[in-house]
C-alpha cells in the first residue's frame, strides 16, 4: 500500500459516523404520511400512469382546492444532535430547518427507496430528486413562507456553503429540483478523503506532524488562525520564505492545511473551485494556503477571504486593497532576516540517508542558496538519489547541483548560462586581486547574518546584494574571474548580452534590465555585465533630449541596484567610463593588472599544461613570455593556435609553433612583432 492509500484509509475512518439510515427512516415515516394523504385526497392516485398526463379531474381538484394550513416549521429548541451531521450543523451555521432540507434531498444518494417515492410526490415520475417544495413539504412548512423560501437564497448558509445544490433555474422555485454534492455525501457516511475535485485541481492536503518554525510572524499568525478565522496576504520577495513557515506552523498548532495553487490564468470555474475549497476546509476545519496568486485574483480572494475560514494568500505580487474590500484581509510583508538553513539541510540529509555526517563544510556549501524548507526539502531528496546513482554518500556537489534545480533559474531567457568549470587554482593573478576575489566569495555567503541577523543593512530599501566592479585590460581575467567566484559559490554564472538589453526606444532598456534584476533577486546564481560601461556609463551635461534619456536610464539603474538582493558582477575595461554614482554602490571594486614577464610565463605554463610539448619548450616559453607583451586572454589564443599548429604537423608543440602563435595575436592586435625593422631605421 502507498503512503496516499494509507492516508486515504485512515482519512475514511478518521469522521464520526452518526445514525444516517436511522434518520432516514424517519424521514421515510414522513413521507409515508404525504403518500397516503396524497392518496386519499387524489382520485387520480392509483392511475398506473400518473404524473405522466394531467386529467381533467386532476386540474379541477388543483383549481379549487383551498390554501395548504400553514405548519409549524421545525426550530432551534434544544441541543445540536451529536454526529457528522450534528458536527457539519455546528460548522456550516445551519438551523433545524436547514438540516430537514439537507436530510430530505441528502435521502436519494443513500437509499434508492426514496427515487419512486420522490417521483410519486413531484408528480412527474421522471422526477426522482426532492424539490424544494417537497423538501419544505417533508419538513412541515412550505414555499408560501417567506423565511423558509430563504433558505434557498445563494448567501443563505446551505447554499453558501456549498451543501446543495438548487437545479433546474428555469423553473419556479418549488419545483427546481436538489442535489447534495457527493463530498458532502461522503462526509455525512464517515468518509473524510480529499474531494477528488480538489486533487484533481492539484489542491493538496499536507500531512500533519509539522514542528513550529523559527519565524515569529508565522507563529503569530498560526496562534490568531487556531483562535478565529482571519485572512492574511503575505508579500514574499522569494518563493516559499513565507509560506512554507506559515504552513508548518499552521499545523504545528494543530490546523489541517490545504495547500492550493492557482493556474495562472483564472478561468470560468473560480466561483466553484472557491466553493468547494471552503467547504472542504470547513468540513475539516482546516486552514488554506494559496498562491502564488494569478494576476487576476480579485474573484478567488473575494471568495476564500469571506469563507469564514483561516486564510492565507502569499505571491510576490503587492496586495490591492480592490481584491476584496470587505473582508478585512491582512496585509503583511514576510520577514527577510537570513536564517541558518544548515541544520534544516542536515535534518532532511539524515531522514535520506541515516546516520549521514558530511566529511565536508555543509553551512558553507549550502549558504549561498537562499531555498525554504519546503525547497531544501526537495533538494536534499534529490541530492541523495543523485549521491545513490553515483554510488557514493552526499557530496557538496549533489547538494549544489539539486540547489541550482530548485531556485528555478529562469535567467536562460535574458542571458547566457555557464556552468563554472574553473577554481581559485587556475587563476593567475598578483596577491591583492586574489584576495579581493575571495572576499567576495565570502560576502555572498555570510550576507545573510551579516545584513540580516547582525543588522547591518542600512534603511532606504536597500537589498542584500553583493555587487563587485572588475576593471582592467581586455585579457587580464575579469569574466575568468567572474567564473571562478561563481564555481566557488557553487552557483551558475549568467552572462548578460547587453546587445539584447539596450533599445533605441525609450524605456525599453529599463524595461529589459528590471526583467533581469527581477529575475536574479529570485534566481541563486551570479549575473555578470559584461562591458558594462555601455550601460552604468557617467551621466553627462543635459543638451538634448537623448542626453536626457540616457541620465533617466542611469538613475534607474542607481536605484535598482540598491534593491538588488543578488549577486553580480560588473566588468570593464576603463573604470574612468564608470559613473562615480555607481562606485558608491559597489561593494569591490578589482583591479586586474597586465602580467609582469613572471605571470606570462606562468600562463603559458597553464595553457599548454594539458598538451605534448617539446623538451626544450620551457625555455622557449620563457623568451615568448618577455618577448610578447600578451595579456591572460591573448596568451591562451595563441596556445590553442599553437596546439593546433602541431597537431597539423603531428608532433609536439615546439618553440616555433609558440611563436608563430604569439606572433599572430599581435598581427590581430595591430602591434609591431619584436625585432621587426620599420623602412625608416
Amino acid at each position: 500500500m502507498s503512503s496516499r492509500d494509507a492516508t486515504d484509509a485512515t482519512d475514511r475512518t478518521e469522521a464520526p459516523h452518526d445514525a444516517i439510515p436511522a434518520r432516514l427512516e424517519a424521514l421515510r415515516g414522513r413521507v409515508a404520511e404525504l403518500v397516503a394523504r396524497r392518496g386519499a385526497d387524489d382520485p387520480t392516485a392509483a392511475d398506473p400512469l400518473r404524473g405522466l398526463y394531467v386529467t381533467p379531474e386532476t386540474a379541477h381538484r388543483l383549481a379549487t382546492a383551498p390554501p395548504p394550513e400553514p405548519a409549524p416549521a421545525p426550530t432551534d429548541d434544544g441541543p445540536e444532535p451529536a454526529g457528522s451531521l450534528g458536527e457539519l450543523a455546528r460548522s456550516f451555521g445551519l438551523g433545524a430547518l436547514d438540516r430537514h432540507i439537507l436530510l430530505a434531498a441528502l435521502a436519494p444518494d443513500v437509499d434508492r427507496r426514496f427515487e419512486p417515492l420522490y417521483g410519486y410526490l413531484n408528480d412527474d415520475v421522471g422526477r426522482r430528486r426532492a424539490t424544494v417544495a417537497l423538501a419544505l413539504d417533508l419538513a412541515g412548512t412550505g414555499p408560501h413562507d417567506p423565511l423558509a423560501r430563504a433558505r434557498f437564497h445563494p448567501l443563505a448558509p446551505l447554499r453558501a456553503g456549498g451543501l446543495i445544490a438548487v437545479e433546474d433555474e428555469d423553473r419556479p422555485l418549488p419545483g427546481r429540483a436538489l442535489r447534495v454534492p457527493e463530498r458532502v455525501v461522503s462526509h455525512l457516511l464517515g468518509d473524510n478523503a480529499l474531494d477528488p475535485e480538489l486533487i484533481y485541481r492539484g489542491v493538496e492536503l499536507l500531512p500533519d506532524g509539522a514542528t513550529a518554525p523559527g519565524q515569529p510572524l508565522a507563529g503569530r499568525i498560526a496562534a490568531l488562525a487556531a483562535e478565529r478565522p482571519l485572512a492574511v496576504h503575505l508579500r514574499e520577495r522569494r518563493e516559499g520564505t513565507a509560506a512554507g513557515p506559515v504552513a508548518d506552523a499552521l499545523r504545528a498548532a494543530g490546523l489541517p492545511v490545504l495547500l492550493h495553487r492557482p493556474p495562472h490564468r483564472a478561468g470560468d470555474d473560480t466561483a466553484a473551485v472557491a466553493v468547494a475549497l471552503v467547504r472542504e476546509a470547513r468540513l475539516r476545519r482546516a486552514a488554506l494556503v494559496v498562491g502564488p496568486l494569478p494576476p487576476e485574483p480579485s474573484a478567488l480572494v473575494r471568495a476564500l477571504a469571506t469563507g469564514d475560514v483561516p486564510v492565507v494568500f502569499f505571491g510576490s505580487e503587492p496586495y490591492d486593497p480592490g481584491w476584496a474590500p470587505d473582508a478585512g484581509l491582512l496585509a503583511l510583508d514576510a520577514p527577510q532576516d537570513g536564517i541558518d538553513t544548515t541544520l534544516t539541510w542536515h535534518t532532511e540529509l539524515a531522514l535520506h540517508t541515516p546516520a549521514y555526517e558530511p566529511d565536508f563544510d555543509l553551512g558553507e556549501a549550502v549558504a549561498p542558496y537562499r531555498l525554504s524548507e519546503p525547497q531544501i526539502r526537495r533538494a536534499a531528496r534529490d541530492a541523495t538519489g543523485l549521491a545513490a546513482f553515483d554510488g557514493t554518500p552526499p557530496t557538496a556537489a549533489h547538494l549544489q547541483h539539486s540547489a541550482r534545480l530548485q531556485s528555478a533559474p529562469l535567467l536562460d531567457k535574458h542571458a547566457r548560462r555557464i556552468r563554472p568549470e574553473v577554481r581559485f587554482d587556475d587563476l593567475v593573478l598578483p596577491d591583492e586581486p586574489l584576495s579581493m576575489l575571495r572576499e567576495l566569495t565570502m560576502r555572498a555567503r555570510h550576507r545573510d547574518k551579516v545584513l540580516g541577523e547582525w543588522r547591518l543593512r542600512t534603511g532606504g530599501g536597500r537589498g542584500r546584494g553583493v555587487v563587485a566592479l572588475f576593471a582592467g585590460d581586455s585579457g587580464t581575467g575579469k569574466t575568468l574571474s567572474a567564473e571562478v567566484v561563481a564555481g566557488e559559490l557553487g552557483l551558475d554564472l549568467y552572462v548578460v548580452d547587453l546587445s539584447a538589453v539596450v533599445d533605441k526606444y525609450i524605456g525599453e532598456t529599463e524595461k529589459n534590465l528590471e526583467r533581469i534584476f527581477a529575475e536574479a533577486d529570485r534566481t541563486d546564481a551570479v549575473l555578470l555585465f559584461d562591458e558594462a560601461d555601455a550601460v552604468f556609463g557617467k551621466r553627462s551635461e543635459v543638451k538634448s533630449s537623448h542626453d536626457r534619456y540616457a541620465n533617466l536610464e542611469s538613475a534607474y539603474l542607481l536605484q535598482r541596484l540598491e534593491a538588488f538582493d543578488g549577486i553580480a558582477v560588473l566588468t570593464t575595461n576603463l573604470r574612468a567610463n564608470i559613473d562615480d554614482a555607481f562606485t558608491r554602490r559597489l561593494d569591490l571594486v578589482v583591479d586586474f593588472p597586465f602580467p609582469d614577464v613572471e605571470q606570462r610565463l606562468t600562463l603559458w605554463r597553464s595553457c599548454l599544461a594539458g598538451t605534448p610539448c617539446a623538451p626544450d619548450l620551457d625555455a622557449e616559453l620563457a623568451v615568448c613570455a618577455k618577448e610578447f607583451e600578451l595579456a591572460g586572454g591573448g596568451i591562451r589564443s595563441a596556445a590553442v593556435t599553437a596546439a593546433y599548429l602541431a597537431a597539423g604537423h603531428g608532433g609536439p608543440v615546439s618553440g616555433e609553433d609558440v611563436r608563430a602563435g604569439a606572433r599572430r595575436e599581435y598581427r590581430k592586435m595591430g602591434r609591431l612583432e619584436p625585432g621587426t625593422t620599420l623602412p625608416w631605421q
